[in-house]
């Protein structure tokens, strides 16, 4: 299953921050949370202030209950969302993107674009009944977000450092066996 661009970006962006409450904290600072909109491309206002980030902080929880939703809660949770923002999805195209959805004005809170973002995002995941994409880490000492969109359902682990881990401790168990 290929989703829209739009939607396999903000389901990443989305599925990293959530991951950035693992231990260790990874969004401690305010350029900590700039170098992460960076890398996705975030656009509109932006505050660059403890406020923005604390929300950033408060919004990863309910993503992450979104994320692990069976489908039926996961649709309450987008609905709310949704509503919440009093979202209006138009069609959008800036910068390097082609057209795309924004569903809240590019003035609007970091926190709220988000949000929103990520439940147009989960729309299409739920539509499609692809919950399943989504899931916990595989490594026994995580519990990271796993966001799979591989063609073979393959991917296991939130990050190549815990993919690497487990492949090591997996290695050396063969090694050690006679």
């Amino acid at each position: 299953m290929r989703f829209a661009h739009d939607t396999e970006v903000n389901l990443q962006a989305a599925v990293q921050l959530v991951n950035t409450a693992e231990d260790p904290e990874t969004l401690e600072t305010v350029a900590d949370l700039d170098a992460l909109l960076a890398q996705y491309e975030y656009t509109g206002r932006r505050d660059r202030d403890l406020d923005e980030l604390r929300s950033i902080h408060e919004l990863r929880p309910v993503l992450r209950e979104l994320f692990l939703a069976e489908r039926d809660h996961a649709v309450e949770i987008v609905n709310e969302m949704l509503a919440k923002a009093q979202a209006l999805p138009q069609l959008a195209r800036h910068d390097n993107w082609d057209w795309h959805l924004h569903a809240v004005d590019q003035s609007a809170p970091l926190a709220t674009r988000i949000t929103v973002e990520t439940a147009m995002a989960m729309i299409d995941v739920i539509r499609a009944d692809e919950m399943s994409r989504l899931g916990i880490c595989a490594d026994e000492g995580c519990e990271g977000i796993v966001l799979d969109l591989s063609r073979n359902r393959s991917r296991r682990f939130c990050s190549t450092t815990c993919g690497n881990r487990n492949a090591v401790a997996a290695y050396r168990a063969r090694q050690a066996s006679p």
